[in-house]
């Protein structure tokens, strides 16, 4: 039996493990072929990530297990966040502990940080189309499609998803 999942801001020594992670969990679902892919190489570094936005690690048994970005609009990590959304970026679980609950506790962590934010009323995200455990896993989190703002990974015939949880009782 594991012991619970924790989810904290990522610190330095960290990034090595997320980096990892990222670069693990992408390529072996098969979104991206290689780990030279242009978009990965992006990802990789995440102390340029941790300088734009908020990096969260999961962790369990003192071991990073998982991470998450989230980013303002208008910020350098920012693609589809409008001006009162968080926008979730990079979702990944070490592909050796996915199903675990990592995953949720980490998007339970944005949607928590957006709560907590003046002018904040929902969270937005981008996921592959045919990226089905990622699709299922925001459908069961209280996420919902909104098809007006997909879009298509710029050059490509990617086409990426948007979802959004409003965070604010109506």
């Amino acid at each position: 039996m594991h012991s619970q999942i924790s989810v904290r801001p990522a610190l330095p020594e960290d990034y090595d493990a997320v980096a990892r992670i990222t670069m693990a969990s992408y390529v072996t679902a098969g979104y991206y072929g290689s780990p030279d892919h242009p978009y990965l190489q992006k990802l990789r570094d995440v102390a340029g990530r941790a300088r734009h936005a908020d990096v969260f690690v999961a962790e369990r048994d003192g071991r990073v297990i998982g991470s998450v970005t989230s980013a303002k609009a208008g910020g350098d990590f920012s693609d589809i966040g409008f001006p009162d959304e968080l926008e979730m970026r990079t979702l990944v679980v070490d592909p050796e502990v996915q199903r675990s609950g990592a995953g949720r506790a980490l998007v339970q962590a944005v949607v928590d940080q957006a709560r907590s934010m003046e002018g904040i009323n929902a969270v937005s995200l981008t996921t592959g189309a045919t990226w089905e455990s990622a699709n299922a896993l925001y459908a069961k989190t209280g996420f919902e499609r909104e098809p007006e703002r997909d879009w298509f990974v710029p050059g490509t015939d990617i086409k990426l998803f948007v979802y959004r949880q409003d965070v604010r009782q109506p």
